[in-house]
């Protein structure tokens, strides 16, 4: 059908007509080009940030090789028909190379960093394969540094010289909304109440005409420390001098891995050595046998691989997930304590995705001590990064035991 060329046109059609057309066009693609020019900019500052964290990735190095026990079995291998397996040396031997370590820092920041990743811009350590998540941003609106402007600019100077100098704590240029509700003459108290260091909330709590009281300390502000009062020297790593640990078996470095997980008393790990020769030749082999309870021994990250205090300890059901270790020594005498850097004769990490609640045992293999005297033979306990697992109380014995076994001399 032919439409009437008499036709009434349209007020809001020809509104969109013309000049304004244009204009409005030209402020589309004006709006749209800041949006660009923002998300260009803003690209610019992640890809930034990504290409400095990963050039950061090629000054990883692996650390040198460790030394070794002298007669323990070299590579993990597998004891009681394959069903226990033993990490020789807690791993040590299980070396990582350096271009193996680059390549995990650059995967880590390629998903940790930039789009992919949020705002996080330290590589992890030579020792992480994947990195902890990043401090989550707080609230903007109680950030202090974000307590600032939402169109507030002119009607927030209120309480200039009558509100108590909030014009720099939040009633300034970006101060909230204060206009109609003024900080008269009576206008007090609205520092840490919304127009303080936060410059928030300036509604119903801050600025009525009347004085505000002060708010309640928060939980975080009222809670002492642990060990508040007893000259605790520090508690993190932020006080210390000394190079952040990286998982490998690196001295002079601070540990910021938390202890973690400790469960109640009654679920504590304990162990024993239940069996064991009290005489042995030289180069002879000998089994221990070891018993734990409350163990669950399936979790292990080899010393080597940078696996060495860097995740802390984790429960299941309320035990403690982890190991066991085993190390053969010869006792230089009996009368002092003897020296720590030696390398054992033996040691060995013990994990068969058994235990629990209910005490059992393994088998321990040793191939044989190498010469004559006395010998310590000792088990322990070991979470997630090697460490005996914590008790509940002070007066818990850990979970560990030695025993002494003499090697005799002379010719077999």
């Amino acid at each position: 059908m032919r439409r009437s060329k008499y036709r009434r046109a349209s007020r809001s059609n020809n509104w969109f007509t013309g000049k304004r057309r244009i204009i409005a066009v030209a402020a589309t693609l004006v709006a749209f080009g800041g949006i660009v020019t923002v998300t260009q900019v803003s690209n610019a500052s992640t890809d930034r940030t990504q290409r400095k964290a990963l050039a950061a990735c090629d000054d990883v190095k692996a650390p040198q090789r460790a030394k070794l026990s002298t007669e323990t079995r070299k590579g993990t291998y597998t004891t009681n028909n394959g069903k226990v397996t033993q990490h020789p040396d807690d791993g040590a031997g299980d070396t990582v190379s350096t271009q193996t370590l680059r390549t995990r820092c650059r995967t880590w920041v390629m998903n940790n960093v930039g789009n992919n990743g949020g705002n996080q811009t330290t590589p992890p350590t030579e020792a992480a394969t994947t990195a902890p998540a990043a401090d989550p941003v707080e609230n903007p609106s109680t950030d202090p540094s974000a307590g600032a402007g939402e169109g507030n600019g002119e009607e927030g100077n209120n309480g200039g010289e009558q509100g108590q100098g909030n014009g720099e704590q939040g009633q300034g240029e970006e101060g909230q909304g204060n206009g109609e509700q003024g900080q008269g003459e009576e206008g007090q108290g609205n520092g840490e109440q919304g127009q303080g260091e936060e410059g928030q909330g300036n509604g119903e709590q801050g600025n009525g005409g009347e004085n505000q009281p002060d708010p309640e300390p928060t939980e975080e502000q009222t809670t002492p420390p642990p060990g508040a009062g007893l000259g605790v020297l520090t508690n993190s790593c932020d006080t210390s001098d000394l190079t952040p640990h990286n998982g490998f078996q690196e001295g002079s470095r601070c540990v910021s891995t938390e202890f973690g997980e400790v469960g109640e008393a009654n679920a504590n790990p304990t162990l024993l050595i239940t069996q064991a020769p009290r005489v042995v030749n030289p180069n002879t082999p000998f089994t221990l046998t070891v018993s734990t309870r409350n163990l669950i021994r399936d979790r292990f990250l080899a010393a080597g691989q940078g696996g060495y205090y860097v995740e802390s300890s984790v429960l299941a059901n309320g035990l403690v997930r982890g190991h066991f270790h085993t190390a053969c020594r010869m006792l230089g005498n009996t009368n002092e304590a003897p020296a720590p850097d030696p390398v054992p004769a033996f040691f060995v990490a013990t994990e068969d995705s058994r235990g629990g609640a209910a005490p059992d045992s393994v088998n321990i293999q040793v191939p044989g001590l190498p010469n004559a005297g006395t010998a310590q033979c000792a088990s322990w306990a070991g979470d997630g990064s090697h460490r005996i697992p914590m008790m509940v109380r002070a007066n818990q014995t850990p979970a560990f035991d030695a025993v002494r076994i003499t090697v005799r001399g002379g010719r077999r």
